[in-house]
């Protein structure tokens, strides 16, 4: 008998337990082949494996998608101290392109290969076929690399950044990805892949005097470090020594190649001039004569595990095809490139190497073989059950209303037949909801934050906190798995992506240009001109230059910045400039204050008026809602808990609700209304979702019918893609009650529609609906409880404003697990749009393809088709008419299509969760705001999202420009997506609130004094009435100013102006100090005197100054009354001491300060203005 059939059965026992096959596996000589293992099962299959014999194991996966969930799955499986698995990702792109690979991805493989070098080895370790091929960089040139830094240790700094150089490190103004490094002064910052984050290295002379890391959202330091290790940026290293052989190599290479003198020099000169250049890992075999594979890294001992060799197979042969086709276009254009089998090893070279190592086969289903191939090979399958016959019977019970019960009938067989008893819930909130369920029925599952031992759990329940790709029943181990989406409905997932925020607010979006528009409060819109020193009287200052009508000439000091906003108007118009000082500002802003009176006046009255009508008061939510709530698959952001909890609290009082929610797109406000119609229907009402597009509507209809799938719940669609006859149906479905929840377009305003019992109406957009239909809509708002949606942003304070005359709630968090998208900057080139195209078609996905030019856009199409002659594509942009537009829209999202070739157009709610590559040709004319809006559209599904930005090696778009545009692309979580959407949505804000167009009123005076305005009209109707802000004046003989030796970058200068010209405290000013000491070192003392003016703004705005004037020994005070509850308060500290405090005629504050001595008059200042604002303001 061969000696795998005796591991796997015994003469008198009969077949043995898996456990016994586990218990064995490293002692056969054979090849060995497992069946019936899928899924979730065989990752628990293989962390038992590794658990028994702790040895380390490496897993082979077709796609990078089944490497990423199986380390998922592996994740849940194992202890919360077992360190995590390796993933060693294949790069995204192929080679042979003017491409760099993707700083994130190299980052990660670099961090994997020097685990692996070092010994450091990972239990467990997933990866993919592409890249066991990938030939790699010799292990020991990265342990070479490897730089220890210890405190108090002498290092070169200068020496050190050459090395980051060769590494592949770049130069950046603010270091927030791997591959970033940053040097000010005495402090250099680096992204080292051996970290999560970035480290701050601070010298004293050449000795390491700190180490520390910081976060790249706050750029403040986290955690002090003893020593750190920095590791290559790329994979390939060019160190000075290597040039010249490289070199050398190179023009004999390109000989061989016949390439013309010119271009050889070309490429010559680049390697001299940058060193590590974007796309340099093509020609690594030109720069290491031998280079190393996979094989070189893993440990000898480890067990190979092949996942369906099947796909393995096809995987790897497509990825040679797509190699060699890149290579071969490369050659067409007479480019540099090697052989692709100097790069990469060949599908069968990969298994003999495998083969050696007496690999583990894994298939889901057995294959038949040879019985040669039998005798060489052992064999095992194992039955194990998956629970789709369980979540067929729950689905059948929910619609009969019985809810659970299949559930819990399966939980007391398993308990009752010893089982250890699981079920997987996503997020702490799905499992207290999920506990209170089950408790009706006896059942009380214990929690566990990671998956239990099932030898002690065998008769229990226990609920494992994290997600799992799928559920299963293994009855020779004894063990009874159940997810969350079994339970409740399978739904799209997000995984949790533990990447921290990029902070925007450290390059702020509305960071001004020379050239850009301004408003001053004063003076009204100006140029701004750039940033000036002046020195007056020996004293030097920054200054902001701005030009007027008549090039009349303003020079404002950066510490009364906030006097000014960019100007944001509406699309089409360019404003003209004030004259300084003349009488048309203040006449413009009279204008549009009285017309936003008016609007603010009649809004009031429709909301007292609504406030004293009573409507129909709902019951609290019973346990229906809660099974309901429990479907939705992803974890409530805080924001979005608030604002079902508010429209609860509306349905449930007697005032008809009225309410607003706004949050940008995919921030969960549809699922806002859907619990909403839930409460409805529950009370046998009726809903109406009126949305402006049929393309909306028909996506709604998708979201509402798979929510309420379950539910014995009518919903239907009434909008022009539905015939006559159906449309008849619809809406006698609607008179007679048989439809709960009808969603269409304007269609629902015509005068044949009529509900029996309309409870609730949700309006998504309301502001692009015409006058006609929001007379219409006025008539029904007074009876029915009414929830409007608007991705509009709201900025905070005209929401604060509105209290009391709309009720809005904002969703501002962004959704946590939304993956950042890779993202790549290249010049435009047929290799990369063909293989980025070809890549999503592979994985059913679809594709947009941005070119902003309607004239060439046809060209563009068919130039895209002969390069992919298989997708299907069509065109959308601005000039098709509304019926033709909204046709190719609906093909898209019914994937009829595969890619759109589009302008800007692409509809701001579209929700397409299968489009995950987006192209956006000329990137460089896009507005920050404008990519964010595109980024929007992709990364919204469970796939990895690319995007590819096309920038003409001509553009002016510096390196940190076209950073900035990565950085945004890349990261949903940006928060400040309200900030960006606003500064350049151009401004579709005021007016949706309102309910009214108000786009020339805002580009008569811009949006930022529109909104001041209208806040100020509502204060004084709801008899609030508010001063403007006091904006001191503060002059002092001190040169205060931030120099540039200090903070180089300029975007980043403004941005500390900005910032410090808003604040309001002096903790404020306290803790700006210590984050510029931590990120730029020691204050030189024209910014300490910056500071100390900026303090002196803030306590003059406390005591209600205007303007001081502190000059040797005299201070001057002009006071503000407005500002100051208690104008004669000061009369009390006058005449306490007359001799040191005159009062002028013309109501300024003298005062003779007595201390002398450096620092002396500012303290002393600081001191009387302390009890000034005491006396006036307290």
């Amino acid at each position: 008998m061969n000696e795998c059939l005796t591991m796997f059965m015994d003469q008198n026992q009969g077949k043995k337990s898996p456990q016994h096959f586990i218990d064995q596996i490293f002692h056969t000589r054979q090849e060995i082949e497992c069946t019936g293992l899928q899924g979730a099962a065989l990752a628990y299959f293989v962390s038992e494996i590794q658990r028994e014999h702790n040895r380390p194991v490496l897993v082979i996966v077709p796609s990078p998608r089944d490497a990423e969930s199986f380390s998922e799955d592996i994740r849940f499986f194992s202890e919360p101290s077992a360190p995590p698995s390796v993933h060693f990702i294949p790069y995204n792109i192929f080679p042979f392109k003017r491409l760099s690979y993707h700083n994130e991805t190299a980052a990660k493989r670099i961090r994997a290969l020097y685990q692996l070098s070092t010994g450091e080895v990972s239990p467990i370790m997933v990866t993919t076929a592409e890249a066991l091929m990938q030939k790699l960089i010799p292990k020991q040139e990265i342990s070479d690399y490897a730089e220890l830094l210890m405190t108090g240790e002498e290092t070169h700094r200068d020496t050190l950044i050459r090395k980051l150089i060769a590494g592949g490190y770049t130069r950046s103004a603010i270091v927030e990805e791997p591959g970033d490094f940053c040097a000010r002064g005495g402090i250099l910052d680096v992204f080292s892949p051996s970290y999560p984050d970035p480290v701050r290295i601070e010298f004293f002379g050449d000795m390491v005097d700190s180490l520390r890391f910081f976060s790249a959202a706050s750029q403040r330091t986290t955690a002090h470090l003893d020593e750190a290790v920095l590791l290559p940026a790329r994979e390939a290293i060019m160190k000075m020594a290597d040039m010249d052989p490289f070199i050398r190599r190179v023009r004999k290479h390109a000989l061989l190649l016949g390439l013309p003198l010119s271009s050889v020099t070309t490429i010559t000169d680049r390697i001299r001039d940058e060193g590590v250049f974007p796309g340099i890992e093509s020609l690594i075999s030109l720069i290491y004569p031998r280079l190393d594979t996979f094989f070189d890294y893993v440990p000898h001992q480890a067990l190979f595990i092949l996942t369906e060799p099947g796909s393995l197979e096809k995987a790897a042969k497509a990825c040679q095809e797509q190699i060699m086709e890149n290579y071969a276009s490369t050659c067409d254009e007479g480019r540099l490139c090697v052989e692709p089998d100097a790069l990469y090893l060949k599908w069968p070279a990969v298994m003999e190497q495998i083969e050696r190592k007496k690999p583990l086969f894994i298939r889901a289903l057995p294959v038949l073989t040879s019985p040669s191939e039998s005798q060489a090979r052992c064999s095992a399958h194992f039955s194990i059950e998956n629970n789709s016959e369980m979540t067929a019977t729950l689905r059948d019970s929910r619609e009969k209303g019985s809810l659970l019960l299949p559930l819990v009938q399966w939980i007391n067989e398993k308990k009752e037949a010893g089982y250890a008893t699981v079920i997987s819930c996503r997020t702490t909130s799905q499992a207290d909801r999920l506990r209170s369920l089950l408790q009706p029925y006896g059942i009380a599952p214990e929690l566990s934050e990671s998956f239990p031992d099932p030898g002690r759990a065998r008769g229990s329940v226990h609920i494992s906190l994290g997600p799992v790709s799928s559920g299963f029943v293994w009855e020779d181990l004894c063990v009874a798995l159940v997810t969350e989406q079994e339970i409740f409905g399978a739904a799209r997932t997000r995984r949790k992506v533990p990447k921290q925020k990029i902070q925007t607010g450290l390059l702020a979006f509305g960071d001004l240009k020379t050239g850009d528009l301004v408003v001053h409060i004063e003076h009204g819109i100006g140029r701004y001109e750039g940033l000036v020193k002046l020195d007056m009287n020996g004293n030097a200052n920054d200054f902001l230059l701005l030009c007027y009508k008549d090039n009349d000439r303003l020079y404002l000091p950066v510490d009364r910045m906030s006097m000014i906003q960019k100007y944001m108007g509406v699309d089409g118009f360019e404003p003209i400039l004030d004259k300084m000082g003349g009488s048309s500002w203040e006449r413009v802003k009279g204008k549009v204050r009285k017309s936003v009176e008016k609007m603010a006046g009649e809004l009031l009255k429709l909301y007292a008026a609504r406030r004293v009508r009573s409507g129909y008061a709902y019951e609290k939510p019973n346990g229906s809602f809660q099974d309901f709530e429990a479907g939705f698959p992803y974890e409530e952001t805080p924001d979005q808990i608030r604002a079902i909890e508010d429209v609860l609290d509306d349905m449930t009082s007697p005032t008809p609700m009225d309410r607003l929610i706004c949050g940008d797109v995919g921030y969960g406000k549809t699922e806002v209304a859907l619990r909403a119609s839930l409460v409805a229907i529950n009370a046998c009402k009726q809903v109406a979702v009126l949305v402006p597009t049929t393309v909306l509507a028909e996506q709604h209809f998708s979201t509402f019918s798979s929510r309420f799938e379950a539910y014995p719940v009518q919903v239907a669609c009434l909008s022009r893609f539905r015939s006559s006859k159906e449309q008849r149906k619809i809406v006698e479905g609607m008179k007679n009650g048989s439809i709960d929840i009808v969603i269409g377009t304007h269609r629902l305003l015509q005068k044949d529609v009529s509900f029996r019992d309309l409870g609730l109406l949700v309006l998504d957009e309301e502001q692009r609906f015409g006058v006609r239909h929001k007379e219409k809509l006025k008539k029904i708002r007074s009876t029915v409880d009414v929830l409007a949606l608007t991705a509009t942003p709201i900025p905070r304070t005209l929401h604060m404003s509105m209290m009391g005359i709309r009720d809005i709630s904002v969703i501002s968090t962004p959704p946590e697990q939304r993956h950042p998208i890779i993202t790549y900057i290249s010049e435009f080139d047929d290799a990369v749009i063909s293989e980025a195209i070809q890549r999503e078609l592979k994985r059913k996905g679809q594709i947009f393809f941005v070119h902003n030019a309607i004239h060439n856009i046809a060209r563009m199409a068919s130039r895209v088709k002969k390069l992919v002659p298989e997708v299907r594509l069509d065109v959308a942009h601005g000039r098709l008419s509304e019926e033709e537009l909204e046709t190719v829209m609906l093909r898209f999202m019914n994937r009829e299509i595969d890619m759109l070739v589009c302008t800007t157009i692409i509809e701001s709610g579209l929700d397409v969760p299968a489009a995950n590559t987006i192209l956006v040709n000329r990137a460089d004319r896009f507005g920050l705001a404008q990519i964010y809006q595109l980024r929007g559209r992709v990364g919204r599904g469970d796939e990895q999202a690319y995007a590819y930005l096309f920038i003409p090696s001509e553009s002016v778009l510096g390196k940190d420009a076209q950073k900035r545009l990565k950085v945004l692309m890349e990261h949903s979580d940006l928060g400040s997506g309200f900030q960006i959407a606003m500064s350049d949505l151009k401004i579709r804000g005021g007016g949706t609130i309102l309910g009214a167009s108000q786009s020339g009123h805002i580009a008569a005076v811009g949006y930022d004094m529109f909104l001041k305005l209208m806040e100020h009209a509502v204060s004084e109707l709801k008899g609030e009435p508010v001063a403007d802000d006091l904006e001191p004046e503060i002059n002092m003989s001190l040169s205060a100013f931030i120099a540039e030796s200090y903070i180089p970058d300029i975007d980043q200068r403004l941005s500390a102006y900005r910032r410090l010209a808003k604040m309001k405290s002096l903790r404020e000013i306290s803790d700006f100090k210590a984050e510029l000491t931590d990120r730029f070192g020691k204050l030189p003392a024209e910014a300490v005197n910056l500071l100390l003016k900026i303090m002196l703004k803030v306590l003059s705005i406390r005591a209600g100054v205007r303007r001081l004037d502190l000059a040797d020994q005299h201070l001057a005070l002009y006071f503000s009354e407005a500002h100051q509850k208690n104008p004669f308060g000061i009369m009390d500290m006058i005449s306490t001491d007359s001799r040191r405090f005159k009062f002028t005629p013309d109501h300024v504050l003298k005062v003779r300060l007595e201390k002398r001595g450096a620092g002396m008059p500012l303290a002393e200042s600081k001191n009387i203005l302390k009890r000034i604002a005491q006396s006036v303001n307290n």
